[in-house]
């Protein structure tokens, strides 16, 4: 958008925050929500989730004074524009004083919210509801310590040759095949759309308009595919809720960890395996002959080659887990004020160095590279690596259901994967808490083991 317009938009949001606040802080919602409290025992578990929800929301928003709604949605329209400025220029300095006060505000935030231990949990909570950073400390650990352990027996054996992803593949061809991956991934394209963007998402507005893009590197070709299954995850999520309850917390997502998950396992555990490109790697040459020639088993290698980059989005399904555990500490750190925003590029390209060997030459390849703390969001990142646990802990059970997953897969049948996950995950909405919802699925709490397990059990035989 015009930047010379971002003032103009930041007073828009702001007085938009505002009104919307305002309702959900009203006094006639509050009566609303007493009189349902006075009927709960005679309501259906239906309703009783969604007032269980609506009342953790009024309490989230009657904490926030209305001034402050506004004053944060300000500066995060505001921060945005000149974070766009600053990658450019890749000038850490302008952006600077605009964190330093995104980061104070989000300090009040979580005193305003409350909390027991941390006041980093307060801001976690908003994203995925009832987790601690103490317990994601806990799981990241685990999960770091092994994934740096199977990162030096990668680094030690013989290395994967990538090149036949790389050439000249037309953008409008592979725009053509995403959506022919999508249509047999069950994504309706009469409830939504492909299309192109710089930085690739999904937005939802209903189960039935849920679009999502992509983005296209002529010279790599399997950047847009990836792509293309990850946010076509999401959109099945959006897709799979039941529109009857539209409007209401059983047609929203658990979590945004729950929601990570749904995108992750298309992308890796469907997009990444060798039965999807069984049946889709001769349609994808008859679209790129350059490919014909091409084995399955050097095509397959070539998707899953893992080599730390500088890029969280571009990493690979080995390393993505680490860029997100290194952006939960530093900013964790920077909330409870032990890290300063003036040392924050210095901090982080010491924990890439630590963490992946590599270190940015660039504050714009560096902490300038991801939007999120533009926008005030410190708490989402662990949603992202909590998205690979999720998945993995759900993929296994649909493993033990469908012991021929393999084989239908690359017969090309997908719609049982969507048909699973929409049964399992999708239509319950917010009934369920994330804990609640993996115990419910698989039997289990959410455990390490299974994404742990699954990594090594991979790349210990792409790596041999």
């Amino acid at each position: 958008m015009p930047v010379a317009g971002s003032s103009v938009r930041a007073e828009q949001i702001e007085l938009m925050a505002s009104l919307a606040h305002q309702e959900r802080t009203s006094g006639e919602f509050e009566k609303s929500l007493a009189k349902l409290s006075d009927m709960e025992s005679d309501l259906s578990p239906e309703q009783q989730a969604n007032l269980r929800e609506w009342r953790r929301d009024f309490k989230i928003a009657t904490c926030l004074p209305n001034e402050f709604v506004k004053e944060f949605a300000r500066l995060s329209s505001e921060a945005l524009t000149v974070w766009g400025k600053a990658r450019k220029e890749n000038s850490f300095k302008t952006f600077a004083p605009y964190l330093e006060k995104m980061v104070a505000l989000s300090q009040k935030k979580a005193e305003l919210l409350g909390y027991k231990d941390h006041p980093y949990d307060a801001l976690l909570d908003t994203f995925e509801p009832d987790t601690t950073s103490k317990e994601l400390t806990e799981l990241f650990s685990k999960v770091k310590s092994e994934i740096q352990t199977l990162l030096k027996k990668i680094e030690g054996a013989k290395q994967v040759d990538g090149s036949c992803l790389h050439g000249n593949f037309s953008p409008d061809k592979q725009l053509e095949f995403g959506k022919v991956v999508l249509e047999a991934m069950g994504y309706d394209l009469d409830k939504g759309r492909l299309d192109l963007s710089t930085h690739p998402f999904s937005m939802a507005i209903h189960p039935s308009d849920s679009r999502i893009t992509t983005r296209i590197h002529q010279s790599s070709l399997f950047d847009s595919l990836s792509c293309v299954l990850h946010e076509g995850g999401h959109s099945l999520y959006e897709m799979g809720m039941l529109p009857e309850y539209y409007g209401s917390p059983l047609c929203e997502a658990v979590s945004l960890g729950i929601h990570e998950s749904q995108s992750r396992l298309w992308e890796t555990r469907i997009g990444q395996s060798k039965p999807f490109w069984n049946h889709f790697l001769p349609k994808l040459a008859n679209t790129f002959p350059t490919l014909k020639e091409v084995p399955l088993e050097t095509f397959y290698k070539a998707i899953n080659k893992v080599a730390p980059s500088l890029i969280r989005i571009e990493s690979d399904e080995v390393t993505y887990s680490l860029h997100v555990i290194i952006r939960f500490e530093l900013e964790k750190k920077l909330i409870e004020g032990s890290l300063k925003v003036a040392d924050l590029p210095e901090a982080w390209n010491a924990e890439m160095q630590k963490t992946l060997g590599i270190t940015p030459p660039t504050d714009t390849e560096g902490c300038l590279q991801d939007i999120h703390w533009s926008m005030g969001a410190f708490g989402y990142f662990p949603t992202y690596a909590l998205g690979n646990l999720y998945a993995s802990q759900f993929f296994a059970t649909l493993q033990e259901k469908f012991p021929d997953w393999e084989k239908r897969v690359a017969s090309g049948d997908l719609l049982f994967v969507r048909e699973w996950l929409r049964e399992q995950i999708h239509q319950h909405g917010k009934t369920y808490r994330a804990a609640d919802l993996v115990k419910k699925v698989t039997g289990k709490p959410l455990s390490p083991e299974p994404y742990i397990t699954y990594l090594n059990t991979k790349y210990s035989k792409i790596y041999e």
